[in-house]
């Protein structure tokens, strides 16, 4: 028997698509699917996604192009109708209700407030085993110029901390870390936050 064709869109705005889309392929065929990934960059094929990625990069730059190209409602859109999205770093910031910057006009999809930068510069970053809810063995997490969570809303639940700060929380059809899950080798975090949500 086929393996169930899925379409996973990464939004190709910066980071790391390449790394982003070996993964969900990765973990895709772990899990029975055969993926085919889609480039977002403009507005239009979001709606045709089963899964979305959103990864890291200049959370400003990001947000911006998102809703200067119109992308911003369709992941909106994406997540009302209770379909998949992980987002890294970066993306975690795009998506969160209050950024603590007014330079970041988040989409406000999932009820978390953030600190940017909380670890520091580029020069600060770090690798770490990090226990996450739902894996049986800790992820080897990739923190560069990473965010932390300090609140979340009902209904977020925290997946991962490091010395007490969040790092990794899900909501709904949410997942979103503040570490980079696409350069370890390792798509367990892919398969959790797309795959299982299904």
């Amino acid at each position: 028997m086929s393996a169930q064709a899925l379409t996973a869109g990464v939004v190709a705005v910066q980071g790391d698509v390449a790394e982003h889309a070996a993964a969900v392929r990765a973990a895709g065929t772990s899990a029975g699917y055969a993926v085919t990934v889609e480039p977002i960059r403009t507005a239009g094929s979001v709606a045709d996604c089963d899964l979305l990625l959103l990864p890291g990069g200049e959370s400003t730059t990001i947000a911006g192009h998102l809703r200067r190209e119109a992308i911003d409602a369709e992941i909106a859109a994406h997540v009302a109708a209770g379909r998949p999205l992980l987002a890294t770093c970066a993306g975690l910031i795009v998506i969160a209700a209050d950024t603590g910057d007014p330079r970041v006009e988040p989409l406000g999809l999932l009820d978390v407030t953030v600190d940017r930068n909380a670890f520091g510069r580029q020069v600060d970053s770090f690798e770490a085993d990090v226990a996450v809810d739902g894996l049986d063995a800790p992820f080897p997490a990739v923190f560069i110029r990473a965010p932390v969570v300090t609140e979340t809303g009902p209904g977020v639940s925290t997946l991962a901390a490091v010395d007490g700060a969040t790092v990794a929380v899900q909501a709904g059809p949410i997942t979103a870390t503040a570490f980079h899950p696409e350069l370890t080798g390792d798509d367990r975090i892919h398969q959790l936050a797309l795959f299982d949500r299904l």
